[in-house]
């Protein structure tokens, strides 16, 4: 595995490493408050008429966010490799969450405001992936062919650990009191939608170092300047020469996009299962957030060391199976008492896999193709992003109850191991 023509100060300059994870520190605003613990219960509980009628508009709409980022991100991001422009796009698309996440402010209690709180979650959703594919990118600029596992493992933990932060913040100063900081109640919904707030200014302060100090890959020359439409065929081909030349890889591009779309349903929807089905308060879905964030964190920090020790692969096929039985396990068990300890069993295996996947392809890549592989990697390993809302939408639209659709999480992980398994890791290669 080589690194994009970094020289060995700036790839192991501690700066720079912490200026790119930190970018992770502040998306978790938005991942784990906005999209998952939070803002989405609020929508589900507060703003919709009933609960499982908010769950299935809330899945309809990451659904359709999720198709806009399959047609959409991995031509962006191709054409941000070749451009050389991963900074001013990263901007950009952070620009755009930041912007939904101030709107949500103006989402009051009430049915009439949930086609606009959906949109701007999806809004949201749309625009945090786009801005994902060139935080990966960047990675190339802080790692080296040793410490690839670790600093990736490191990233998502910085994720989940600013979760836990900000997560306990809100609980204290806004969720929990009945009069919060600055005087805020709960009436019309206000203490949740000044947390929306907090969490656009987080997202502000904490992208910043990222783009002022992570230096800017250079430009691929892989693309001439051409319309947006035109970069669709440029990307059929190298997808079809990659089946057959390389197919390995590619099958690992489509496993990965199905676990990884699973692995992000669970915290999606991890807190509306956990207020809808099994009983949990406001502050109980918080507490339990803080714990989640806390344990996925610990995975991820000790996935990535296990990543440079044994390889990527068993990293990722060891938290799969794991994350099968315990979710399994959460469907026909009842209580709050199950939720916790398979919830956070879940929890702890979903940040090694998250980070074992970045490095896997890093590693099996031929060094010349390295650079185009992982962008594909970045930007059509999203592809999939619809399947998790589909099968959790699909599946309580079908028996009517939340617990039907945690059987559709289940599965999209369960084939995505499946997929998975055939694939050749770079520890027996």
């Amino acid at each position: 595995m080589t690194v994009e023509k970094t020289s060995p100060d700036v790839s192991r300059n501690r700066r720079n490493v912490i200026s790119w994870a930190l970018w992770d520190w502040g998306s978790s605003a938005f991942n784990a408050i906005i999209l998952t613990f939070v803002f989405s219960v609020y929508l589900t509980k507060a703003v919709a008429a009933d609960e499982t009628t908010g769950s299935a508009r809330l899945g309809l709409g990451l659904t359709i966010a999720g198709v806009c980022v399959a047609l959409l991100a991995p031509v962006t991001g191709q054409r941000s490799d070749a451009s050389g422009r991963h900074k001013v796009w990263l901007a950009a698309h952070t620009g755009v969450v930041v912007a939904c996440m101030a709107g949500m402010f103006f989402v009051r209690d009430s049915p009439s405001y949930l086609t606009l709180g959906i949109t701007l979650v999806a809004i949201g959703v749309v625009f945090v992936e786009f801005a994902q594919v060139n935080y990966n990118a960047l990675m190339l600029r802080v790692v080296t062919p040793e410490n690839i596992g670790r600093i990736s493992g490191f990233g998502w933990s910085m994720g989940y650990f600013g979760g836990l932060v900000a997560l306990t913040f809100v609980l204290f100063a806004f969720v929990e009191p009945d009069v919060g900081l600055f005087g805020v109640t709960s009436a019309g919904g206000l203490n949740i939608r000044v947390v929306a707030l907090f969490c656009a200014l987080w997202f502000v302060v904490f992208a910043l170092p990222v783009l002022l100090f992570v230096p800017q890959p250079p430009r691929s020359g892989a693309i001439e300047r051409r319309n947006f439409f035109a970069s669709y065929p440029v990307l059929g081909r190298r997808i079809a020469q990659m089946w057959r030349t390389d197919r390995n890889t590619l099958w690992f591009l489509i496993a990965s996009a199905i676990y990884r779309d699973g692995l992000l349903a669970i915290f999606t929807f991890g807190g509306v299962i956990a207020a809808g089905t099994f009983g949990f308060s406001s502050t109980e879905v918080v507490i339990f957030a803080i714990g989640a964030n806390l344990t996925a964190g610990i995975g991820a920090l000790f996935g990535g060391r296990l990543d440079d020790r044994i390889g990527p692969k068993k990293v990722i096929v060891g938290s799969l199976v794991a994350l099968v039985v315990a979710g399994t396990a959460l469907v026909v068990l009842p209580g709050k008492a199950a939720f916790w300890v398979c919830g956070l069993a879940l929890t702890l295996f979903v940040g090694p896999s998250q980070a074992a996947g970045r490095t896997f392809l890093a590693r099996i890549v031929p060094r010349e193709r390295e650079g185009e592989a992982f962008g594909l990697y970045a930007t059509t390993g999203r592809a999939a992003t619809f399947l998790g809302p589909a099968a959790f939408s699909g599946f309580i639209s079908l028996f009517g109850s939340q617990r039907a659709g945690m059987v559709g999480l289940v599965l999209v992980l369960l084939v995505g191991l499946v997929v998975l398994l055939p694939v050749k890791g770079p520890e027996t290669e």
